[in-house]
């Protein structure tokens, strides 16, 4: 059932399962809604959390209309429902979701027990010649521009067909169907153009700021990056020594928690037993 919670500029939608045990809080990326976890939150319920699901601000059922849309503005929406919801907690996040987990356990470190960052956007971004070699990352790449130029879903499912290699979930169509629905609602569109627009230097600039534990979770094929697990690496690198681990799920692209659940599942919950214990 869907909940909401009035902050200052706007209203976040969630929905929260599980009636015991540590609290997980995860972010989806842009142009998708907390439906990315339909598949993942369940796993994590049953293996003894409580977990909320949230739409990011301008996506899902949450309200648009926000002043800006970067990954500082989303990093306080989690912290205000982290507080709302009687945290602490983990915080999961994907994609551009990745960044602002980054930035809420660095600023409110009382409030954030480990992070999970999910194909994460958390680095200022570079690409050279030697990127465009990769024909995924080419064709990714020039789908995410027609998306966040033009301003169209068709483009947007063409880049989505990329984001998913090989394995598509066994609801992909009526899922399309859906984010494709909901970008079509007034200034949905605009509010994925504004986020992929946001530069993540602010995740960047916070990564050696955070004190707790931090998984990393790439796919091996994400076409997002030419090198997906160097751009891995090179986020574990810039945390402080000793608390960020890279977890590479075989085959995945930039939706390894919705292509492969119960892999990212196991790795997170190896991973939190690790920080329990």
């Amino acid at each position: 059932m869907t909940e909401f919670l009035e902050i200052d500029g706007g209203t976040l939608a969630y929905d929260l399962t599980g009636t015991a045990g540590p609290l997980v809080v995860l972010a989806h990326g842009m142009g998708d809604s907390r439906e990315a976890y339909r598949f993942l939150a369940p796993m994590l319920v049953e293996a003894g959390y409580r977990v909320a699901a949230v739409d990011l601000r301008g996506c899902g059922e949450s309200s648009v209309g926000w002043q800006a849309y970067t990954r500082t503005d989303i990093a306080g929406d989690l912290v205000a429902l982290v507080r709302h919801l009687g945290g602490p907690a983990v915080l999961g996040g994907h994609s551009i979701a990745g960044g602002a987990v980054t930035i809420a356990a660095a600023t409110a470190p009382e409030l954030v027990i480990a992070a999970v960052e999910l194909a994460p956007f958390t680095r200022k971004q570079s690409i050279g010649l030697g990127d465009l070699r990769s024909s995924a990352f080419r064709r990714g790449m020039l789908r995410l521009v027609g998306t966040t130029v033009l301003g169209s879903t068709k483009q947007w499912a063409k880049y989505l067909d990329v984001a998913y290699p090989g394995t598509k979930p066994a609801d992909w169509d009526t899922r399309l169907q859906q984010v494709t629905a909901m970008l079509e609602q007034p200034g949905r569109m605009k509010v994925l153009q504004k986020m992929g627009n946001a530069s993540p230097a602010d995740a960047g600039e916070q990564l050696a700021n955070v004190r707790c534990p931090v998984l990393v979770v790439q796919g091996s094929a994400d076409p997002d990056w030419a090198a997906p697990l160097a751009e891995g690496e090179a986020v574990v690198a810039e945390l402080p020594d000793g608390l960020g681990q890279l977890d590479v799920i075989d085959g995945a692209g930039h939706y390894p928690h919705v292509q492969y659940p119960a892999e990212v599942a196991a790795s997170m919950l190896t991973f939190l037993d690790g920080v329990r214990a």
